[in-house]
C-alpha cells in the first residue's frame, strides 16, 4: 500500500497528522539494476504532516537499510540510507499542485525520488578499503595447477624486452 495522506483527516482534526510505519520495497518501485546495491528491508518512516493555507508540509525521518557489496573488495555490508530531517512542501493550488485522488495525496513518488538521488553509486565497506589482495611485488601469480603446463603468461615473463629494441 502506498504512503497516503488523507486531506480530510487534516481538515477535521485541525492539527498535525503523525504517520509512522514501514513501506515495503516493492511499493517504492526503485528499479535498481545495480547488483552492488539492493534494498532488502522495508523503508521505515516517521512523518508529521501539516496542512498550511495552500500547501502540505511533510517533515520527519526516513530510513532504508541497503544490502551492498563493496565495489573494491566485494565484501557484503549493510548501508543505512538515512534522511534524519526529511522535508517536503507540496502545493495544493497553482500550476505545480500535487495530484489529489479521493481526498488523498500519495507521498510515495516523492520519497522514491529522494531515495534514488541518494543511492550510493560506488559503495565501499569502509574509507580505508584497499580492495582485493594484490600479489606481492616480484611474486608470480600461479595460474596453473601443479603438474600442468605453465600458462602463456609464464612464457611472456621470460621474454627479454630490452633485447628487442
Amino acid at each position: 500500500m502506498p504512503l497516503l495522506v488523507n486531506l480530510r483527516h487534516l481538515e477535521t482534526e485541525d492539527q498535525d497528522l503523525d504517520l509512522r510505519g514501514e513501506l515495503p520495497v516493492t511499493e517504492l518501485d526503485l528499479g535498481c539494476s545495480d547488483d552492488l546495491v539492493v534494498p532488502a528491508k522495508p523503508l521505515l518512516y516517521r512523518l508529521t504532516v501539516q496542512l498550511l493555507e495552500d500547501s502540505l508540509l511533510v517533515q520527519g525521518s526516513l530510513r532504508l537499510p541497503l544490502q551492498c557489496q563493496c565495489a573494491r573488495c566485494l565484501k557484503p555490508f549493510e548501508y543505512p540510507l538515512e534522511f534524519p530531517r526529511w522535508t517536503l512542501l507540496l502545493p495544493l493550488e497553482g500550476e505545480e499542485k500535487v495530484a489529489v485522488d479521493n481526498d488523498c495525496i500519495d507521498l510515495t513518488p516523492h520519497v522514491r525520488e529522494d531515495i534514488l538521488l541518494e543511492l550510493p553509486q560506488h559503495p565501499l565497506c569502509g574509507k580505508d578499503c584497499r580492495g582485493l589482495p594484490q600479489p606481492v611485488q616480484g611474486e608470480a601469480v600461479k595460474t596453473s595447477l601443479p603438474g600442468q603446463a605453465s600458462s602463456a603468461w609464464a612464457a611472456l615473463d621470460k621474454l627479454n624486452i630490452e633485447h628487442l629494441n
